[in-house]
């Protein structure tokens, strides 16, 4: 078991998954440090000085000044500007991977499909189906003539 373990666990394609997750995980940490510190700010300052993280809505009623003073007493609260942070994030992760992959599929060549031989030809004598490669038809015994799904002659 722990040979099959091995084999499995580190096959390329498994090394390749495990670095493609660590590097997604650290460049979800950088979309949401450029969404948090550099693209809300401005919006938050065109808007009047708007702290995104701190849009909350108290479910209590009582009124509370920021979000940590909610958080200090337990209270309920429906953080909205969190959520539009956390959107903005996941808007700006899914159009990079999708110019990623579009970029990618523009580079990949498309392999022309490739053509099988027939796996039959017809014998121009008897018309019965035969292998492609013979040369003699197994039913009326007829010559063919060799690489001709046509001619043949008769001897």
């Amino acid at each position: 078991m722990l040979k099959e373990f091995k084999d499995f666990a580190f096959k390329g394609n498994m090394v390749d998954l495990a670095v493609g997750v660590i590097i997604g995980g650290a460049f979800g940490k950088v979309i949401t440090s450029i969404v948090n510190d550099l693209i809300m700010p401005p919006i938050g300052l065109l808007l009047g000085k708007v702290k995104f993280n701190d849009l909350f809505i108290s479910l209590n009623g009582t009124h509370y000044d920021t979000l940590a003073d909610a958080a200090k007493v337990s209270a309920p609260t429906f953080n909205y500007g969190q959520f539009l942070s956390t959107f903005l994030d996941f808007l700006i992760v899914a159009f990079v991977i999708f110019m990623v992959v579009r970029q990618i599929t523009k580079f990949r060549k498309k392999e022309a499909p490739k053509e099988k031989a027939p796996a039959t030809k017809s014998c121009p004598h008897c018309l019965s189906d035969i292998p492609a490669q013979a040369t003699r038809c197994k039913f009326c015994t007829s010559e063919l003539a060799s690489g001709s799904a046509v001619s043949g002659s008769i001897q």
